[in-house]
């Protein structure tokens, strides 16, 4: 049976870029994906699409090609290893013309390079008047101050793109699993009413989205999970039959573990019904799923399903939020607890006299309360030093700016000994969701030769 090897290049926005490299030089790979937009991600990137037409896409999009372009040509059969990614964030086109002229710079001209847009909706979005998943309101209810709206593709535009030839995919948003389902298909020319196979290739792509969960971070727990040299944390790599079947491994000698329990928990990571996995292309289901492992550092998965997807697709939109002022100052030495909740006392009273206008306030020491709050975090040993953090959400800037400032003038007019003072006052950009009927987002793919 053919199988292809899909590695995992990234998790996140921010993600290391040496695992993505190693997997180009040592992984003996097809495909190489990039996951690299979060819910918040797109909506910030459409702020700075905004400020500048050119922008919007990842800030790490240059220096991740550059690092990996010329061993993926050079890699894999003739054909190279083909990349996937959605570091096109607000502006696709933008981060495709940007990576072809990448290759241009590093002698590729041959490289063909797919800009996939159509997820921003936020015109249709406005049109009708959605409901919000999260909370009671409408779109229409935030007015102007709705930033963006971005739906999750599938992975039928970019499998396209592959059809066609690409050897870079760039896309905005899109499903996370779709990223790695697109191969895929492309690969074995799936049908796209073909459920089954392509809720076993969205379990594939659940598990591998997240990079460096998988093998060991974020599992590593230690005394309990003890993961081996995570300093070196290797990224995934799927090996996906024609059937759906998979196994996960990785490079070789890299730092980090692929067991079952990194599968099992990477399996779980954000699913709310494990039966009814909402996904654009199909609706998965995990519920039959088993792990086993056959040898150290490969793990098969298998038992995936899935049914007929639906007639929506969800959509992400950010909106302004107001704004938060924070404000923060250490203490150490004797007392410093105590000196702490002094702290704490007079800033909450100085609010209070300057009536600075807070929906909401918040007092924390940072190491005694501040995730857990007082009552759970309540103990006998008093800590050598506490962190003081005091945090408000306003609904102008200036309001916002004060509750930092009150806690900088604790340097000379609160408790002794406080140092390293910091404040700051930023916008908030929230996220909710709605569901677009299907039709009303039209993906499409623009080609760039380099």
């Amino acid at each position: 049976m053919r199988t292809i090897r899909i590695g995992s290049g990234a998790g996140y926005s921010g993600d290391r870029i040496e695992p993505a490299v190693e997997l180009a030089e040592k992984g003996d790979l097809d495909y190489l994906v990039f996951e690299c937009l979060g819910e918040r991600t797109v909506a910030l990137a459409q702020q700075a699409r905004m400020r500048n037409p050119e922008a919007g896409y990842d800030p790490l999009l240059e220096e991740r090609m550059r690092a990996v372009l010329p061993l993926c040509a050079a890699k894999g059969d003739k054909k190279g290893i083909k990349i996937v990614t959605n570091m096109g964030a607000a502006n696709p086109e933008a981060a495709a013309t940007k990576t072809a002229e990448i290759a241009r710079s590093l002698g590729l001209s041959k490289l063909k390079v797919a800009a996939i847009v159509g997820d921003d909706v936020l015109d249709a979005c406005k049109s009708n008047d959605l409901p919000i998943m999260e909370f009671d309101g409408t779109i229409r209810q935030l007015g102007n101050r709705l930033l963006s709206a971005n739906a999750y593709l599938g992975a039928e535009p970019m499998a396209q793109a592959l059809n066609a030839g690409a050897d870079v995919v760039v896309t905005g948003r899109a499903s996370d699993p779709a990223l790695f389902l697109a191969p895929m298909i492309h690969a074995f020319g799936w049908a796209m009413d073909d459920w089954n196979l392509l809720g076993r290739g969205t379990v594939a792509g659940h598990l591998l989205e997240c990079a460096g969960q998988i093998t060991g971070g974020y599992f590593a727990d230690p005394g309990y999970k003890d993961v081996p040299d995570l300093a070196r944390l290797g990224f995934p790599i799927g090996e996906v039959g024609q059937d759906g079947s998979l196994v996960v491994t990785k490079v070789p000698g890299s730092g980090g573990a692929v067991t079952a329990p990194t599968c099992k928990e990477q399996l779980l990571y954000e699913v709310h019904d494990p039966t009814k996995y909402f996904q654009p292309d199909v609706v998965a289901d995990f519920s039959q799923v088993s792990v086993e492992e056959i040898a150290p550092d490969r793990v098969r998965v298998s038992g995936g399903r899935g049914t007929k997807r639906t007639g929506t697709l969800k959509v992400s939109i950010g909106y302004l939020d107001g704004f938060i002022g924070e404000g923060q100052i250490s203490y150490a030495g004797p007392g410093a607890l105590a000196r702490g909740r002094l702290a704490l006392d007079i800033v909450r009273e100085r609010l209070k006299l300057t009536g600075v206008a807070a929906s909401e306030l918040r007092f924390d020491l940072i190491g005694v309360d501040s995730l857990h709050g007082p009552q759970v975090s309540t103990h006998d040993n008093e800590p050598y030093e506490v962190r003081v953090r005091v945090t408000g959400r306003t609904e102008k800037l200036r309001e916002a700016l004060r509750i930092g400032n009150e806690v900088e003038t604790l340097y000379t007019n609160g408790p002794a000994g406080g140092g390293g003072a910091w404040k700051s006052a930023r916008d908030v950009i929230a996220v909710a969701s709605v569901l677009l009927p299907r039709e009303l987002a039209r993906p499409r793919v623009h080609f760039l030769e380099a």
